[in-house]
């Protein structure tokens, strides 16, 4: 069997890219190794930026999106016993963040590809990669798939990066000396909007899935054990990280879903080795407090959508050959802005009197600075795509 582009991972950028190489008559197959519950259940991101929200809805895929999405015009930084918001009504006119749970885009884009007649394939066993730097091919359970260009989505752990011969690729990597527990809750939200709360105790996000499902993380040791932290323990660290302003109240109830989440930061240069080009997690990994990983994954497939169509249609190579140099940037200022928003909102245990209380000042100047706070701003909703 033969196809233009061989995407491999079905989540997010696999699909988007599929998506948008189909409006622009490219023929795709994807290959996924879950089931197709598996990756329309996975809980992952849930802040989509405003570019990402605008490239869903022109793409013909946002319909539920923006029935069903929250938009948010602003988030809180709490410390100190006070809340501070950051208004990007003010600072970022137009433009603004959504929270809209990634399995639930993978749920619309799944149900376009079908429905358009897509290639999508589950439960794909044993996918490998072949001749990457010329005349590229995949097979898996027997079978092969030839195609003129390969495209690498299926996350850090995925086939894509490691197909590239040693010494091709440069990696840059920082493990952070702390995790998030993450806990889904069937609750309603305590607060309108996103709540990032610095304490000494340690870290604490306050979230939403719905009007109906909260979304909570906690600062915690790397090697924390999700069996050490039953329900009664997690509500009442929230309560002591969130409960800090005068008024709020944390409303508490069922938790639905608990687990560990590692923090880190990794990026791969180039993102590309002849005709396998990478994409979303296969190729960069950013800590969630910037809520910047399904971000990046769009942004990456935008630019090699546009890529792969100035090759098809018209033969035209420099756009592909310019893809990980035009990724890249976008890449390392999100890094550098997780970096920054985790620095500044998380305790380490490194730190001195005196690193505590230049992190206070350092909050201070965010929230009292009109031109700090609309650097945060600008960039957390996202830098407009080119």
């Amino acid at each position: 069997m033969r196809t233009q582009v061989g995407i491999i991972g079905a989540g997010p950028a696999g699909l988007l890219l599929s998506h948008l190489l189909h409006l622009r008559g490219i023929s795709s197959v994807v290959l996924e190794k879950r089931s197709r519950d598996y990756v329309e259940r996975r809980v992952r991101a849930g802040v989509l930026e405003q570019g990402t929200v605008d490239t869903l809805v022109e793409a013909g895929v946002g319909g539920r999106l923006l029935r069903e999405g929250l938009p948010h015009h602003g988030i809180e930084l709490r410390y100190g016993g006070a809340g501070h918001r950051i208004p990007f009504e003010k600072l970022v006119p137009g433009r603004a963040i959504t929270v809209y749970g990634q399995q639930e885009v993978v749920k619309d884009l799944i149900a376009a590809r079908l429905e358009a007649g897509g290639d999508v394939r589950f439960e794909v066993e044993d996918v490998a990669i072949h001749s990457p730097e010329d005349r590229p091919y995949l097979t898996s359970g027997g079978e092969r798939l030839d195609c003129d260009v390969i495209a690498g989505c299926d996350g850090f752990h995925g086939v894509s990066r490691p197909s590239v011969p040693p010494g091709v690729l440069r990696t840059y990597e920082r493990d952070y000396p702390f995790a998030w527990l993450g806990i889904l809750a069937r609750v309603a939200p305590s607060s309108e909007e996103l709540i990032y709360a610095r304490n000494e105790r340690g870290f604490a996000l306050h979230s939403m899935r719905t009007p109906e499902i909260s979304r909570f993380y906690l600062q915690v040791p790397p090697d924390a054990d999700v069996a050490e932290w039953p329900d009664e323990r997690i509500w009442a660290e929230l309560k002591a990280r969130l409960e800090t302003v005068p008024g709020f109240a944390l409303t508490t109830g069922e938790i639905i879903e608990k687990g560990v989440t590692p923090m880190r930061g990794f990026v791969t240069e180039p993102m590309q080795y002849g005709r396998l080009y990478l994409a979303g997690d296969a190729a960069h990994i950013v800590p969630p407090t910037g809520a910047k990983g399904l971000n990046l994954a769009v942004a990456d497939v935008r630019v090699l959508t546009e890529a792969l169509a100035a090759f098809f249609h018209d033969g035209s190579t420099g756009l592909l050959d310019g893809y990980s140099e035009a990724c890249l940037k976008r890449v390392w200022r999100a890094q550098h802005f997780s970096w920054w928003m985790t620095t500044l909102l998380h305790t380490f245990d490194s730190d001195d009197d005196y690193g505590r209380r230049l992190q206070l000042s350092h909050l201070d100047y965010v929230t009292s600075s009109e031109a700090a706070a609309t650097t945060l701003a600008e960039n957390y909703v996202g830098l407009p795509f080119p």
